[in-house]
């Protein structure tokens, strides 16, 4: 560890370390995660897929589910040793913890400078799962379950993985690196709640609104349509999460990433585990 604005001799400390196998099993679920949210847009409107506008989500909800669980447990078979597992309990439970402070109201989520400082420090690998975990346990707590949930859970692990791979992780310190998680914050901030309103778009029934995802419209029409939605209803969430996080990202975020370096460092993640031979 270095002082702030220093260059650091030594690469930062994975509490997971990612094999191809762990990188095959990320990308499949987010190519499923893609499909999931923006079937709307991919599928013609002679498509078999929108004449079942209401069940797709529903199925691709269960879908995510699945696929969620095998990518953890991927991972988990690539180096969740107990340490990293002792680690993603505290993260995930204070993040848990974080999220009904403000309850979503006019964007006041600060568990979400907590996920682009954990990402940053801790991996992609790591972040996946803290994001993952750390959402489906919010909603346990604040009652939040539902067919957004597993949505949800994919779009906090993207949301994490992404602080994990800007570049600079093992030179970039002080306030350059404050501001390039604060800029990702506020960009991946909206980004999240673009994904959540793309989810829960299609539910909409489009006799309801002229705002609403209807079946038999061309793909502009549907885009605009969706835009006014996201204008509409999101917008000010939007904005509030994403000053939130840059907001709190550059006030605590010294001593919060200090704090997670020191104890990785501490925990020795990638050091082998070495059993001494007592004498006979």
């Amino acid at each position: 560890m270095t002082d702030a604005g220093s260059t650091p001799t030594q690469r930062q400390t994975r509490a997971v370390r990612l094999g191809p196998r762990s990188w095959a099993a990320l990308a499949l679920v987010s190519a499923v995660g893609v499909a999931g949210v923006g079937w709307p847009f991919l599928a013609p409107p002679d498509s078999s897929v929108n004449a079942h506008a209401q069940d797709a989500p529903w199925l691709f909800a269960g879908l995510l589910v699945l696929l969620v669980a095998v990518v953890a447990a991927t991972i988990s078979e690539s180096g969740l040793g107990p340490k990293s597992v002792a680690m993603l309990g505290v993260l995930a439970a204070t993040g848990a913890a974080l999220r009904p402070i403000g309850a979503g109201t006019a964007g006041l989520e600060p568990m979400f400078f907590l996920m682009v400082l954990s990402g940053r420090v801790l991996g992609p690998g790591f972040g996946f799962v803290l994001g993952s975990v750390t959402m489906f346990a919010s909603a346990l707590l604040t009652g939040g379950v539902g067919p957004w949930l597993p949505f949800q859970m994919l779009s906090m692990g993207w949301f994490t993985t992404g602080a994990a791979l800007l570049p600079g992780a093992d030179r970039l310190r002080g306030r350059a690196e404050l501001c390039l998680l604060a800029a990702y914050g506020f960009l991946a901030a909206f980004a999240y709640g673009t994904v959540m309103n793309m989810a829960g778009w299609p539910f909409m029934s489009a006799l309801a609104s002229n705002i609403s995802f209807d079946p038999d419209a061309s793909l502009p029409v549907n885009l605009a349509r969706f835009l006014a939605y996201c204008l509409a209803t999101s917008l000010g969430w939007d904005l509030g999460r994403a000053l939130v996080t840059v907001a709190l990202t550059l006030t605590l975020g010294t001593p919060v990433l200090k704090a997670l370096r020191r104890a990785t460092r501490r925990a020795a993640f990638e050091a082998p585990v070495t059993f001494e031979e007592t004498p006979r």
